[in-house]
Order: structure tokens, then sequence, then C-alpha cells
């Protein structure tokens, strides 16, 4: 990715990287973005479209809306979400390369978390996710 990508990101993400002290890097070293709706979460505290997507009624409306956003996107972009319906969505709409997690995201920039990162928000678990999709395996 060039210096010009964006980075969209989910409120969970934003949560944890707050929680382990890779927020600032984070923001201050990428092009971060999200959707209104995730960020009216983030204010509110509450972590629970257009969409082309038949099961879209399965994601949260801050990843449901961050997810149209993609897709509307000209610019080249990356989606971080540890979230496995999203991370499903973004594969079935043909995103899955543009897919990175958190701890991708801290290691380009150079953060060390304050704590180990929870499994969701690992490199493993994002291939081991992209693995079964491609292998046509549910998450």
């Amino acid at each position: 990715m060039t210096a010009a990508s964006i980075v969209l990101v989910d409120t969970m993400i934003v949560i944890e990287a707050v929680d382990t002290g890779c927020w600032n890097a984070i923001a201050g070293q990428l092009r971060v973005a999200t959707s209104v709706e995730c960020a009216e979460e983030l204010r509110r505290g509450d972590v629970s479209s257009s969409l082309r997507y038949p099961d879209a009624h399965r994601l949260d409306a801050g990843e449901r809306d961050l997810l149209a956003l993609a897709t509307d996107l000209s610019d080249p972009f990356e989606l971080c979400s540890c979230d496995k319906a999203a991370v499903s969505a973004i594969h079935a709409l043909g995103y899955s390369d543009h897919l990175v997690s958190l701890e991708g995201l801290a290691r380009r920039v150079g953060a060390r978390p304050r704590r180990t990162l929870r499994r969701q928000y690992t490199e493993q678990a994002m291939r081991s996710w992209k693995t079964a999709l491609l292998l046509g395996q549910p998450l």
C-alpha cells in the first residue's frame, strides 16, 4: 500500500488500539478513516445501507456503513476489522486482499502494544479466516 492509502477501521479496532497503546502511532502515521456510525458508536460507547451483500443484516450498523464506504472508494484502501461477519462480507464483495489485522497495522508503524492483542486482532487469526473463506468454509 502507498502512503496515500486509506485504512478503514471499525469501532472494535479503535477500542483495542487505544487500550493497547497503538492508536496514536497508527493514527499519526496512516490515513485512518471510519464511518459516521462507527464514530457515533465510539462517542456513545456502544460497541455492538447501500451495501450490496445479501447478509448485510448480520452486520453491526457501523461495520455495514464502513463496508459501503469501502465499496465506493476510488483510492487504494485497506480495511481493518476483527469481526468474522464483516470479514466474511468483505470476502464476498471481492475485497479480501484489502483486509489487514490490527497487529499488522501496529507492526507497520512500529507500535508495540502494552499487552498481548486478543486473538481476533492478530495476523494469525486474519490468515486463518482468509484461508477458510478461500476454501469455501464459513467463519
